[in-house]
């Protein structure tokens, strides 16, 4: 279905997509309109598909009656660091850390036994193949 179906006719919305410069903020007040009535949204895919200031406004409305979050558009300054000794300069952040119907998990979606196993057997043959042949098929470049 395309996406203007999507946020019309689903109830709940879970985000499972890399980041393109087609899809940043794709989840804004336009795309908000379109969606249901306390329609609930999940993202546990990249921060920055959404619009975080839009949607706090739409949260606020009622519109979105349920948000959970493992990944956040400025996370890279909060998520994954002890902030035991300091608190949130991040405006965004702390409305949503408030508000009762808003889950944060702070890119702990992935922590289960299976994924970590994953990453490790992954790593190992990435180390083996580079090793091997100079090449890896995972290289990441800029």
């Amino acid at each position: 279905m395309d996406l203007d179906t999507l946020y019309k006719e689903s109830d709940i919305i879970s985000l499972h997509c890399p980041l393109t410069k087609e899809n940043e903020n794709m989840i804004n007040k336009q795309s908000i309109g379109k969606m249901k009535q306390g329609v609930m949204l999940i993202n546990t895919s990249r921060g920055r598909l959404i619009n975080t200031t839009e949607l706090i406004s739409e949260l606020e409305k009622g519109k979105i009656s349920g948000l959970g979050l493992d990944v956040y558009e400025e996370e890279e300054n909060f998520f994954l660091n002890d902030m035991s000794n300091s608190y949130i300069r991040d405006e965004n952040l702390s409305v949503l850390l408030s508000m009762p119907n808003v889950v944060i998990t702070s890119h702990q979606a992935f922590f289960t036994k299976e994924a970590l196993n994953k990453i490790a057997s992954d790593t190992f043959e990435n180390i083996k193949e580079f090793f091997e042949t100079g090449k890896c098929k995972n290289e990441v470049t800029k």
